[in-house]
């Protein structure tokens, strides 16, 4: 099948949107060229060009096709339309029973016409997240469009695509290397004449020889490079000849935090920092060039030296200036910084996270005056000059001016920890006083925008409740936390912004009442509130399960026995209830129940009435096998509910595992819908029943 080969070469493209353009511009040409195209092609993206290369037939004919018209003896209006519609003419009609059908052959598509409407459709419908218009044409692209490569079968397909330009073989080399423009006949000639003019097209080979480059350069001096996969990837859609050099810092600036110097270095000049082996900054810094100079780099190397000196001294005076006053006096200019225009201001919504902390601190095992002063403490940093200007560093400048004001170091770490974790691979706090600050900041988050309605859609979640949920489900399972979540989300409701978000009446009930009232008044108005809430944190639960290929279905039948605001207790329930019904013992006990039920389900419903609790009279229980599965359950519904109060989950499910080889016996022998003892057997099959939904909703479970 003919080779085909698509480039779109313009003015730099931001590095964020490359790899992301190829795939879509990957996927919009297989769909309009699908005919053709029978395997999705591969893309490519670099600085200036995005590039796709598959196999496409020249030249295919459709199967004929079928439509279904007006019935016959249907007034002309109804056939006229029919057939203006598909552009036939009567005689092309036939009749079938009592329809017109109108045949239509295949047709021949050749890839040169389809190319030709497909390419400027998809370029005109391109999904950049930001466009620009130039000169005088209504044409969007990323950056001015310059030229388009469009060869099948080394056959060069010219025709308009957009402004002006059309579609041929010439493509562009490195703009200072090798500038000018050659001609192309195919992929392999394609990447091997960007090759020799210094470019290289694969994103995934600059991102290697940059990483590797620098580790090179960086291990010739003992040193090693901070892993920045960000960066990385972000310096090969800079540079499409990548060169790796080292620069070094001046002396006067390494007393600086590191993490201040990589985050300048990083964030305004895509620099990646150095290290020791043993783990301390090091004096040198690599950067990238996308040129090799005549000189080995120097003059380039001793440029971007001076730049970050410059840099460095901006960090300085943020550095020094800070810390010309404690971190408390911060705080008052959080008072006219609002966090949500519904929530109140950053001041306000630290006094709730006091509270909070506060009151999380004995169920984790935190002192609770340190957790208090952290949590007071958490977002000072936010009105420094360093996090004004890097507000990536926020909390970890905290934790730098805690430590030099002489807070307990647990204190300080609270402060710097309190926002993790921030994504799936960072780290959850593990310190009882950071751990109890940071469930205070992600609970009062939560609740705060579920109270005002912001919660997430399918489209969009602004504000990171995902996020936060899963940073609650992260920090309660990865330090085996046991702690009721209810009541935890009900405490923001108790404190300052519980009040302004009550009508005027509940305002005045609460604010005067006693304690009793102020429950009454809190769930009334937040009781649903708080029920959504402890939703949307099983459901980000169960997405967790699913990401880790864990049975997500368990905790769903779990939770819909009895739903636990527990994590722990609730996982260890749903692991012994997994490992129940994936022993053949389980399985099998799982089936008779399901057995069990649909009788029930069956004979209520005839019956219009539920035997759930009905009484059950030994005096009928005639057969051995129905006396079996009696007594079985005399014994093990108490040892269950025994077991499962002690929440020893292993040996409750273990318990019920007894009842396989009586009810399998009571299957096999007994007529449930015998008449005269039909009642009995039922009420039999409905304490079973009760018996096995009481540790979990059964009818959840998969397979």
């Amino acid at each position: 099948m003919p080779e085909l080969l698509i480039e779109l070469f313009s003015e730099e493209i931001p590095a964020r949107m490359q790899a992301r353009a190829a795939e879509d511009l990957c996927k919009a040409l297989h769909k309009e060229l699908g005919a053709l195209m029978p395997a999705a092609p591969r893309g490519y993206s670099g600085p200036r060009r995005l590039a796709v290369v598959g196999e496409m037939a020249a030249r295919a004919e459709s199967a004929p096709k079928e439509e279904r018209g007006p019935r016959v003896g249907a007034p002309d209006a109804a056939l006229d339309g029919f057939l203006r519609k598909h552009g036939a003419a009567r005689e092309a009609l036939v009749q079938e029973g009592q329809f017109w059908v109108l045949k239509k052959p295949g047709e021949v598509l050749e890839a040169a016409d389809l190319l030709a409407r497909a390419l400027p459709a998809v370029l005109r419908s391109f999904p950049w997240p930001k466009s620009m218009r130039w000169g005088t044409s209504p044409f969007l692209w990323v950056r001015p469009l310059q030229r388009v490569v469009c060869i099948l079968g080394g056959e060069v397909l010219r025709f308009p695509v957009e402004h002006g330009v059309v579609s041929g073989d010439e493509t562009e080399g490195h703009r200072v290397l090798a500038p000018g423009a050659f001609r192309v006949t195919g992929f392999a000639d394609y990447v091997a004449g960007l090759r020799e003019r210094k470019v290289v097209l694969d994103a995934a080979e600059r991102a290697t020889l940059i990483r590797d480059g620098i580790a090179a350069l960086a291990a010739a001096e003992g040193l090693e490079v901070v892993p920045d996969d960000g960066l990385l990837a972000e310096v090969s859609g800079l540079v499409e000849w990548p060169v790796p050099l080292l620069g070094s810092i001046d002396a006067a600036f390494m007393d600086l935090p590191p993490e201040v110097m990589r985050t300048t270095m990083r964030i305004n000049q895509k620099y990646f920092a150095l290290r020791t082996p043993d783990g301390r900054a090091a004096p040198r810094f690599a950067l990238v060039a996308n040129i090799t100079a005549t000189d080995g780099g120097k003059a380039l190397v001793a440029g971007n030296e001076r730049v970050l000196r410059a840099r460095l001294s901006d960090a300085r005076f943020f550095w020094d200036l800070d810390r010309k006053q404690k971190l408390e006096d911060y705080l008052p200019k959080l008072e006219t910084v609002v966090f949500h225009a519904k929530l109140g201001t950053q001041g306000e919504r630290v006094r709730r996270l006091v509270r909070l902390a506060g009151v999380i601190a004995p169920l984790v095992g935190a002192d609770v005056a340190q957790a208090e002063r952290a949590a007071g403490l958490a977002k000072a940093d936010l009105a420094t000059g360093m996090v004004g200007e890097f507000p990536e560093l926020q909390g970890v400048m905290g934790r730098y001016y805690a430590l030099g004001q002489g807070e307990a170091p647990a204190v300080a770490e609270a402060v710097a920890e309190h926002y993790r974790p921030l994504g799936a691979g960072d780290a959850v706090p593990s310190d009882p006083v950071a751990i109890s600050v940071a469930l205070a900041d992600k609970l009062d988050q939560l609740a705060g925008f579920f109270a005002v309605g912001e919660k997430p859609t399918g489209s969009g979640d602004p504000y990171a409740l995902r996020r936060a949920a899963l940073g609650v489900i992260r920090i309660v399972r990865e330090n085996g936390l046991r702690l009721g979540l209810r009541p935890l989300f009900f405490e923001p409701f108790y404190s300052e912004f519980g009040e302004g978000l009550l009508s005027h009446d509940a305002a005045h009930d609460y604010m005067l009442g006693d304690d009793e009232l102020k429950e009454l008044v809190v769930e009334k108005f937040f009781g649903p509130t708080v029920r959504d809430l402890l939703d949307f944190l099983f459901d980000r639960l169960r997405v967790q399960l699913r990401a880790e290929g864990a049975r997500h279905d368990v905790v769903a039948a779990v939770l819909g026995t009895s739903p636990d605001d527990d994590l722990t207790r609730l996982l260890a329930r749903a692991d012994a209830l997994r490992a129940l019904v994936e022993s053949e013992d389980g399985a099998n006990l799982l089936a008779a129940y399901r057995r069990a039920a649909n009788i029930l389900r069956i004979e209520e419903k005839k019956d219009a009435a539920s035997y759930t609790g009905a009484e059950l009279n030994p005096a009928e229980l005639t057969l051995p096998e129905e006396q079996a599965l009696a007594t079985a359950l005399d014994r093990a519904v108490p040892e269950a509910a025994r077991l499962l109060a002690a929440e020893n989950f292993a040996e409750a499910m273990a318990a019920l595992a007894t009842l396989r080889a009586p009810l399998d016996a009571f299957f096999d022998k007994v007529l449930v819908n015998e008449p005269q003892f039909r009642r009995n057997r039922l009420a039999l099959l409905a304490r079973l029943r009760a018996a096995m939904e009481s540790v979990a909703d059964l009818s959840k479970l998969e397979g």
